[in-house]
């Protein structure tokens, strides 16, 4: 376990003694890391579109929040998540490992599919909190799981030391679930929550934050927002008439609870005086969904598709003691690398006996590493496959592959593969050789 209370001549010693993988931290930095290991929280958003936040040009549903992350902080303009679907993309996250490695491929269904022992993330695999949790971290869990339903699968055996939320994908927002499979848990009981989903995981959000101020944290902040059911607060049924359609009139509603709950949470930090030595994290899980009313404009495809419009999202970061504030950040990223960056920032130990496909994205968003974190990019569901090489996207969508280069052709329309032989061969044969290193699916949709 590391420890926290080092010299400053000590401390300076051990950041003397990091590789050129490790974390080299400014002045300002010191002051801060010195007197105590940075928190470190993630925020996840289901389904949203693309296109449907403030800081990516959105202008009929307001999120100054969720904008003031990308304000005050990085925004990824390449952001991607490793699967196009929900559980594959935590599962991803969660390890740091392209979720193919373990067979994580699909969904976790519901019952009686969905609670069998084998269908979750693998307990072979090492988490998030796992590594942090080893640092020293108070670590929790607040939203949607969507790991695994089987007991063996639950966040208090995967490095967590609270849960409050739900196991399955998918919760309504005003009914506790009580008596069914998939009812709101505090640790491993059921509580009869009667406040709107998305209040009630910014509330505890907040009070978890309150109540481990004293020491390092890792919070997990997975919210079910904007996935459906389409179920808006009423107090803002009033806020969207100039919205027409009344899909999208719910999902604003929706939307702006979870970013007022963000908001909650940002300020719960300001007042702590936390947010300054708070690496910040928010990314959504896929595409916007086909029936949400969510818009994923200039990017093709939707929610389980390998086009943009299913893989790359909303992604961003803030550390204000350490990263620049207001900038874009125009390399290829994914999820993958949230894992290595938060280990690196809390000294914790990554397994070594795996491969960890994410990278620790500090040296390349503090500009000392100059080259890109990520040399090629890679999906996989079923007989679906994509990969990115520069600005090469190889997509094999329903037995077809096409070809599109993503520098002037971000919706992928202008298919290249007749012109351009050479390099869809070189991009499959890439695919073909990081495919065979996975393994088959655990268990199929």
């Amino acid at each position: 376990m590391s420890t926290f209370n080092y010299t400053r001549r000590e401390f300076l010693k051990r950041c003397a003694a990091v590789g050129a993988g490790g974390v080299v931290l400014s002045s300002r930095a010191l002051e801060v890391r010195v007197g105590g290991m940075p928190n470190i929280i993630v925020i996840i958003s289901d389904d949203m579109g693309y296109a449907d936040l403030g800081c990516h040009g959105c202008t009929d549903i307001p999120t100054p929040n969720i904008d003031s992350i990308a304000a005050r902080g990085i925004r990824f303009t390449n952001g991607y998540v490793s699967c196009p679907v929900c559980s594959p993309t935590r599962a991803g996250l969660a390890t740091g490992r392209y979720q193919q490695r373990f067979g994580h491929e699909y969904n976790t269904g519901p019952p009686p599919g969905g609670l069998r022992e084998e269908v979750g993330l693998p307990l072979t695999e090492v988490t998030i909190a796992d590594v942090l949790k080893s640092a020293g971290y108070v670590t929790g869990v607040v939203g949607k799981w969507h790991l695994g339903m089987y007991s063996h699968f639950h966040p208090f055996n995967r490095g967590y030391g609270e849960f409050f939320g739900f196991l399955h994908g998918g919760h309504s927002y005003i009914d506790p679930g009580l008596g069914t499979f998939n009812p709101i848990l505090r640790g491993t009981e059921p509580v009869d929550e009667q406040e709107y989903l998305t209040d009630a995981f910014s509330r505890e959000a907040v009070a978890f934050v309150q109540r481990h101020r004293k020491r390092p944290f890792f919070l997990y902040l997975a919210y079910n927002a904007v996935h459906t059911p389409m179920q808006a607060p009423e107090r803002y049924q009033d806020s969207f008439q100039h919205i027409e359609d009344p899909t999208r009139r719910t999902y604003a509603g929706m939307l702006a609870a979870l970013d007022d709950g963000i908001g909650e949470l940002l300020a719960k930090l300001r007042e702590l005086d936390l947010e300054e030595n708070t690496l910040l994290f928010f990314v959504n899980d896929n595409g916007g969904s086909k029936n949400n009313g969510s818009i994923d404009y200039p990017l093709r495809g939707k929610k389980g598709s390998m086009w943009e419009g299913g893989i790359r999202v909303a992604f961003m970061v803030q550390w204000p003691s350490r990263l620049r504030s207001g900038v874009t950040y125009d390399h290829p990223v994914i999820a993958l690398d949230i894992l290595p960056t938060a280990a690196a920032v809390a000294e914790a130990k990554l397994p070594g006996d795996r491969v960890i496909d994410g990278v620790n994205l500090l040296p390349y968003l503090t500009g000392r590493n100059k080259g890109a974190p990520h040399e090629t990019l890679f999906w996989r569901k079923g007989t679906d496959y994509a990969m990115r090489k520069g600005n090469w996207k190889l997509t094999h969508e329903d037995g077809e592959s096409q070809l599109f280069n993503l520098a002037s052709d971000i919706d992928e329309s202008e298919n290249l593969a007749a012109g351009q032989p050479e390099k869809l061969n070189e991009l499959e044969g890439l695919y073909a050789e990081w495919d065979s290193q996975m393994i088959e699916p655990v268990w199929q949709r």
